[in-house]
């Protein structure tokens, strides 16, 4: 007794659902890519956050010193008095 395998014209549709995310994953990351699409226009928008604000990757002549804090005239903190 041998039964013959029927295919119906619904599995190829079936398997693509199958592999498709979920709809509500779908729609999530929809809602991130415009939060942060929105996000981004309204902070280019807004400009920089504080006044004389550059990129650090520009360079005006002037180095910046990391130094320790110290004033090296007096060699104390900046502040402290001196006495």
């Amino acid at each position: 007794m041998e039964q013959a395998q029927q295919t119906s014209p619904g599995t190829g549709v079936q398997a693509l659902r199958r592999l498709a995310p979920p709809p509500a994953l779908c729609g999530f990351l929809l809602l991130l890519t415009l939060v942060f699409t929105v996000s981004y226009a309204v902070g280019s928008a807004a400009g920089p956050v504080a006044p004389g604000m550059r990129p650090s990757g520009t360079s005006n002549g002037v180095e910046d010193d990391p130094g320790t804090g110290t004033d090296p005239e007096t060699d104390e903190m900046p502040g402290m008095g001196g006495h």
